[in-house]
């Protein structure tokens, strides 16, 4: 596979040639985000904002490498996943991303026509479809993982550098805070520096009728 050429950041306009015309003015009724807001409200609202902005940029690039291959962001979910957890069900799948089964169809036919992705009977339950890349898969979930971990390296070092503190631990905090409580343990489980994901192993009894 040639190697991705990006220079989609020359083509972006600066957010500072928007323009003051459409800088946020805000209401008058005191809710978070209006001229009569408080302090915390306002300061809470600009970190909304820059997880905005960050996340623009963050997914920039990959998002410049996937449309090279008619893909976008959802192919991309589920190309990561499947490389962190090769043979996972579809089952399992849909749970980790929270999307319907229709949505997950119309983007596993495209990466299966692409042959970017490939799938299996389970050994067990036959009606089982456990997902892995090919070749070429995994080269792409390696290099767009590249370009977006490079990113974060920059950022944290960046952090460090000027505030004198190692700021990967806070930063990680701060974004397993920001999930459900209800689900940080299994997302910790999957994040966990070194972990590779592993398939759910269940009995074939409680398979039955999943896909």
């Amino acid at each position: 596979m040639a190697d991705i050429i990006f220079q989609d950041r020359r083509r972006q306009r600066r957010v500072t040639d928007i323009g003051p015309s459409v800088r946020p003015t805000g209401t008058t009724d005191g809710a978070v985000g209006s001229v009569g807001a408080t302090d915390n409200q306002q300061s809470l609202l600009a970190l909304v904002e820059l997880l905005f902005f960050a996340y623009r940029d963050f997914t920039g690039e990959a998002d410049a490498a996937l449309a090279a291959y008619g893909l976008g962001r959802a192919h991309h979910r589920v190309i990561h996943f499947v490389n962190r957890c090769p043979g996972i069900r579809v089952a399992a799948l849909l749970e980790l991303l929270k999307i319907t089964k229709q949505s997950l169809g119309r983007v596993l036919r495209k990466l299966l026509a692409d042959q970017w992705l490939e799938q299996a009977p389970g050994p067990e339950d036959r009606r089982e479809r456990l997902l892995t890349l090919t070749p070429a898969g995994r080269e792409l979930a390696v290099k767009l993982a590249a370009l977006q971990t490079v990113r974060i390296d920059r950022a944290l070092q960046e952090i460090t550098a000027s505030n004198g503190c190692e700021a990967r631990d806070h930063v990680h905090k701060f974004l397993l805070a920001m999930i459900a409580r209800e689900e940080r343990a299994a997302v910790a489980a999957i994040v966990n520096p070194g972990s590779v994901m592993q398939p759910r192993t269940e009995e074939a009894g409680e398979n039955r009728g999943r896909q």
